[in-house]
């Protein structure tokens, strides 16, 4: 199957880390095809609110019978504790997906420096899983301490078979004293030492917005192209309506904030189910105006990323700047992300 709108079955579970948890999931009707460093959105009930997330998935591509993602448990975060703590093999999940950009796949290079911090470690593993044995891949990755290196023993394995694997692993801290690798936040001179040639790679970055940053200034430092440097981070949305974890979701570094409401006409926009009517001003999206008018609407990302606001157009025809969250085959059906679609028109939706 080229995708998933519907339940995936949970075949297994386990853990990474002390706070992170792989759930290997299987589509009833066969194979999920995907890209490596894709994700999908999840969607469960917790206390009764349905709540999505969106979660990288860190298997390859080569099995596509199984998908695994992988989830860090988040202080508060409802749906991040949920599957942790109730997901169990047997149980189900609904997913939609896979869904993104951030890919090897969409950027293909015979030479790859992976970065990652953090959770951003689970879109680049896949991307690892999946180029191992046929491409030279450089792979650094930052965690606080050698109790929170998710995936360790497989990279080292990867490193140790593959002599086109090289693999540096950076420790803030070790409150063991047994770390013997570099210590404290990446810097320049560590990149440089395990990866003299980063100039000559096709480089993908995922970590927090302060370990990107700080990354986007040592690649420049060392010359790498900056058309060839892609990045994905984990940003806290705007707050939604209903249903969205309090964690953090993917979605494109750099994405433009909504534009601002433009002084000029007011749409219309109606929801045929429910037979509601609001206004949307000029250049404000679909999702805003549903809001400002008190309607509940699943939302996460609110950057045209997750996918988790999708709705059928009936009628009219909208801007729509997404980020990856939406298939060319759900938009030739119709289909539109409101957290990113501005009216040209009075619009219809099916709601």
């Amino acid at each position: 199957m080229d995708g998933v709108d519907g339940d995936l079955v949970c075949v297994a579970a386990r853990d990474e880390t002390h706070d992170v948890r792989s759930l290997v999931l299987r589509a009833p009707g066969g194979g999920l095809r995907f890209d490596p460093g894709q994700y999908l959105t999840l969607t469960a009930d917790v206390g009764g609110v349905p709540v999505s997330r969106c979660y990288s998935i860190s298997s390859s591509p080569h099995r596509p019978e199984e998908v695994t993602v992988t989830v860090k448990r988040v202080p508060g975060g409802p749906l991040s504790n949920h599957l942790h703590d109730h997901v169990r093999p047997g149980d189900t999940v609904r997913a939609t997906g896979p869904l993104g950009t951030f890919s090897t796949a969409h950027h293909p290079a015979g030479r790859v420096l992976l970065l990652s911090a953090g959770s951003g470690i689970t879109p680049v593993v896949s991307m690892a899983r999946t180029l191992h044995g046929s491409a030279d891949v450089a792979f650094v990755h930052s965690a606080r301490t050698p109790a929170d290196l998710a995936f360790r023993e497989e990279l080292e394995a990867l490193a140790a078979t593959d002599p086109a694997f090289a693999l540096t692993l950076v420790c803030g801290s070790d409150p063991t004293g047994t770390w013997t690798g570099p210590r404290g936040r990446l810097t320049a001179d560590v990149l440089r030492a395990a990866v003299p040639d980063v100039a000559e790679r096709e480089v993908f970055v995922c970590g927090p917005a302060g370990y990107r940053e700080a990354v986007r200034g040592m690649l420049d430092g060392l010359g790498a192209d900056p058309d060839r440097c892609h990045e994905e981070s984990y940003v806290l949305g705007p707050p939604a309506t209903t249903g969205v974890d309090t964690g953090t979701a993917p979605t494109a570094a750099g994405a433009p904030a909504s534009p601002a409401p433009a002084a000029g006409r007011t749409f219309r926009v109606e929801l045929a189910r429910s037979g509601r009517v609001l206004d949307c001003p000029d250049g404000t999206t679909v999702l805003e105006a549903l809001a400002t008018a008190g309607v509940v609407w699943p939302s996460s990302c609110a950057e045209g990323m997750c996918g988790t606001c999708k709705t059928t157009l009936v009628g009219g025809s909208v801007d729509m700047d997404h980020q990856g969250g939406i298939r060319p085959r759900e938009v030739a059906d119709g289909k539109i992300l409101p957290c990113c679609s501005t009216p040209r028109e009075d619009l219809v939706l099916d709601a």
